[in-house]
């Protein structure tokens, strides 16, 4: 039985600096995470941020289940452009034979 997406599959590297929140002097990063394994999909696709606001997302990135990346974190995608996570979703379905995955969608 599959339990989480197969590495094979994901054939992009990526780097995350987990969003930890804001502090006096603005944002605030977690240590930088260096080649992730990922799928990364060029999208534009309008998505609601964390805030409920609708916002225009330029990539979708499948990873393994238990990369932590919230809301407002920075990443790195293959083409070296910088973007911000608008949102995260955690995919499971528990007893069934389908890969648990996190879909990261930035903008």
């Amino acid at each position: 039985m599959v339990t989480r997406v197969p590495g094979w599959l994901l054939r992009h590297r990526i780097a995350v600096e987990p969003y930890l929140g804001d502090s006096a002097y603005g944002p605030r990063y977690g240590a930088r995470v260096q080649d992730v394994p990922a799928l990364v999909a060029a999208v534009r696709t309008q998505v609601r941020d964390a805030e409920g606001r609708e916002v225009l997302a330029t990539a979708q990135i499948i990873a393994a289940p238990d990369l932590h990346c919230p809301p407002g974190s920075r990443v790195t995608l293959p083409d070296g452009r910088t973007a911000t996570a608008i949102s995260s979703a955690s995919h499971t379905a528990p007893g069934l034979p389908v890969p648990a995955s996190l879909e990261v969608m930035c903008g």
